[in-house]
């Protein structure tokens, strides 16, 4: 089990409850990255003491160096520094960033030999077959940290050699617009779209829920991380979220991966990987437990599921422009600048429109999403 870890995006979610599983385990954490949270940062790098510590806001960089001057911590900002963090002497870098601005640490990481715990989807949605093939190529591990494709992972471990897999059954809570037509949703408010049944999120990743776009970016996640085509990756709704995910065999027979819905068990996993240590989550208390529930997907309400399965068929750079086009339509609606369903179409407008070719380098995909974003803000005016 690794001993020494550095994290990227320490103050969202994913990186608070990391700090949780790192202080059980007694991990000494190296460095801590935020976007502009410098006073839990500050709060973290006090008990944690890391080596490192980089804002990307540069200003906010600036005012923590002045705040923290008391102790051993270094302070840079920006790309730059999250580039850094990839070169200190962790064994594991839990990347847990939103958006784009984590694909490249994730490049500089594995070519510095290190390995990776990833609950960036963007990593592998925009830059999937950049990223795999540096993988293979320089032998890190890329161990995933979202619950579904833990759950994945976990299950395979059970799998023969070769496999032998029919589909995969990727869960979904269906977020809180589960079973609403579009013309029950064309008045959503961002209040009502930020409330998640079962998952404490950021305001991002929780409207993708709403969306259904998180799902798309998990089948495209799924087929690149298990070389999986995304017409074997089918969706389950799961109201319950107990159900992670799912591999079915050949033979038809099921393995499942089963929890409470807490991050920290996907997340623990992913650090100790390959033991299992006991930890911070409770039992699911079978008594309690009184049904699960599975139902079909409703793409047609939820149009960013579509557009994703149809921007990986078309291969190329198309999954960089659906998730570019995502990442300004879902920051238009949380401003109220857009309607709820209008994220959909924006979305889809863009995989259908623009004309984008193969990812060969990371500027390709970087100017995927450049075109994606420009369109998305060219529609609305």
């Amino acid at each position: 089990m690794v001993q020494k870890i550095s994290i990227l995006g320490s103050t969202g979610s994913i990186g608070t409850q990391t700090l949780e599983v790192a202080r059980k385990l007694h991990l000494q954490v190296t460095a801590l990255s935020a976007h502009s949270s410098i006073e839990l940062l500050e709060e973290q790098i006090r008990e944690f003491h890391p080596a490192l510590a980089v804002v990307f806001d540069e200003a906010r960089a600036a005012q923590l160096k002045v705040n923290i001057a008391d102790t051993d911590t270094k302070v840079l900002a920006g790309m730059d520094g999250l580039l850094e963090i990839c070169h200190d002497d962790s064994e594991l870098l839990v990347n847990s960033v939103v958006g784009m601005v984590g694909l490249a640490p994730t490049l500089e990481a594995i070519a510095a030999k290190k390995h990776i715990a990833f609950a960036n989807k963007e990593t592998l949605v925009a830059g999937g077959a950049l990223v795999m093939n540096a993988v293979k190529e320089s032998g890190v591990k890329l161990l995933p940290v979202d619950s579904e494709h833990s759950a994945i992972f976990q299950c395979l471990q059970a799998a023969p050699p070769d496999k032998k897999l029919k589909k995969i059954l990727l869960t979904a809570s269906g977020g809180p617009f589960f079973g609403k037509t579009a013309d029950e949703l064309k008045d959503v408010t961002v209040e009502q779209a930020l409330h998640h049944p079962n998952w404490d999120m950021g305001a991002k990743i929780t409207i993708d829920s709403a969306t259904m776009m998180n799902k798309g970016l998990e089948i495209i996640e799924a087929a690149w991380l298990f070389d999986t085509s995304p017409d074997d990756i089918e969706v389950v709704v799961h109201r319950e979220s107990i159900i992670h995910s799912m591999i079915e065999f050949v033979d038809h027979s099921i393995l499942a991966q089963l929890g409470v819905p807490d991050m920290r068990i996907p997340i623990q996993y992913a650090i100790t990987y390959p033991e299992r240590v006991p930890s911070l989550v409770p039992e699911i208390d079978w008594k309690t437990l009184s049904q699960m529930t599975f139902y079909s997907a409703d793409e047609h309400t939820f149009k960013c599921l579509a557009a994703c399965k149809r921007a990986m068929k078309k291969g190329g750079l198309y999954p960089a422009v659906a998730n570019g086009a995502n990442e300004v339509a879902n920051r238009l609606f949380r401003d109220r600048r857009i309607s709820f369903l209008e994220i959909g179409e924006l979305v889809t407008a863009a995989v259908d429109t623009l004309n984008v070719g193969a990812a060969t380098c990371l500027d390709d995909v970087l100017n995927a999403d450049r075109l994606a974003r420009e369109f998305v803000f060219q529609s609305i005016q």
